[in-house]
């Protein structure tokens, strides 16, 4: 008998290559972590990051996005290391990914494509599978002609004389008619869940708000005891989850709502405006900061100017700077022990003056929490003592 052959069925990454565009103003250190983000993008999403490119550009090109030298240089390398996939940590133009798409040769995404493929794959709800759906339909309807570049118009004359629609364009009303049942869908489960949210009007509510991945569902989990879904992934939560508190004697709802992103796409901030209608109509934010990210202060902007376009900066807040076990601070000097900060040390720093009220946990390790706990029981009665005095009795 012959050797009995085994064969690995074991699906393996794609490959990936970044690709990104060093602007005016900005350095190669800023690019280097926005494209680290990139591929914590490429991870989420199931890939393999193997290298990434770069090109110092006062604006993309309009035809290629980067230069012709550079396409060039990533089409060579895309060839000799059997690169499966390029990532653009931009949006692309129909007419870029096309250009783009005919040079290298293999799948080419962008980030908002990227950052649509793992919201489909993070779906669970109703609401939220419609919401990825009429996003990247929104996405996909102008970049339809590259889909059908391999077939050309009908032909008319004799006997062919009609509509003479092409595929493209059956493909666009169809799209179009989809789009416009998924926003109808998306009414009416507005509508249920406005009923829910006036059944519990009668309790503050709180939002925890914040970056991607910065502990959002880890604290969630440890103030009200629950089990929701928690890993060190971005987007690991898209469904809006809200749960019933209790401190002390005085209760209170908490919900947990989708993480932020630098370059969200806009279409996708838009689908998912009704699920952020928690965090438009709660008494309370808590916006969960993760000290240890070294772009921790553009994250935290990137929140605020996403809190001013949902129209919420005028809400009570809280800034909890999470995960100070993991604090390293600047570049330690070398020659020099790295210095453990304290408590009094972090509420002492610019982010405690700056940002009031602010706390500084750890909620892994559970460091601070009885403080933090004690500072939400201190907000939700203020505003519970003044929308029900005649509760005053109960405090």
């Amino acid at each position: 008998m012959g050797k009995q052959k085994f064969f690995d069925t074991a699906i393996k990454p794609e490959r990936a290559v970044l690709v990104g565009i060093i602007r005016t103003g900005e350095t190669e250190e800023q690019t280097r972590e926005y494209l680290d983000e990139l591929k914590f993008l490429v991870d989420t999403a199931g890939g393999e990051t193997v290298h990434s490119f770069t090109q110092r550009m006062q604006k993309p090109d309009r035809a290629t996005f980067v230069g012709t030298g550079k396409l060039e240089e990533i089409r060579d390398y895309v060839k000799a290391e059997e690169i499966d996939i390029v990532v653009f940590d931009d949006e692309l133009s129909p007419s870029q990914l096309r250009n783009v798409e005919n040079e290298l040769q293999v799948k080419i995404l962008d980030r908002s494509n990227l950052i649509l493929d793992i919201f489909a794959g993070r779906a669970q709800t109703s609401q939220a599978k419609t919401q990825v759906e009429l996003a990247q339909l929104q996405y996909l309807l102008p970049r339809l002609t590259r889909l059908w570049t391999h077939l050309e118009r009908q032909k008319g004359g004799i006997g062919m004389r009609g509509p003479g629609e092409s595929q493209i364009e059956t493909d666009r009303r169809l799209i179009l008619n989809k789009i416009s049942l998924l926003k109808e869908r998306l009414k009416e489960i507005d509508k249920q869940n406005e009923t829910q949210r006036k059944n519990r009007n009668q309790l503050i509510r709180v939002a925890l708000v914040g970056y991607t991945n910065v502990g959002k569902s880890t604290i969630m989990n440890m103030i009200s005891k629950s089990d929701i879904f928690a890993e060190n992934k971005l987007f690991a939560t898209l469904d809006t989850t809200v749960r019933k508190v209790v401190i002390e004697n005085l209760p209170f709802l908490l919900s947990d709502t989708v993480g932020f992103i630098r370059k969200l796409p806009h279409h996708l901030v838009e689908c998912f405006k009704s699920t952020l209608d928690e965090v438009r109509e709660a008494d309370i934010l808590i916006h969960v900061v993760d000290i240890s990210h070294p772009s921790f202060e553009d994250q935290i902007f990137t929140v605020n100017e996403t809190l001013k376009e949902l129209g919420v900066v005028d809400k009570e807040m809280i800034t909890v700077f999470n995960k100070i076990d993991a604090y390293k601070g600047e570049e330690p000097d070398p020659q020099e022990e790295q210095q453990i900060l304290t408590l009094d040390d972090f509420k002492r720093s610019w982010m405690g003056t700056f940002n009031k009220p602010a706390i500084f946990i750890s909620a892994l390790n559970r460091e601070n929490i009885d403080e933090f706990r004690s500072l939400l029981y201190e907000k939700v009665k203020a505003i519970h003592v003044n929308r029900f005095p005649y509760d005053k009795l109960l405090y």
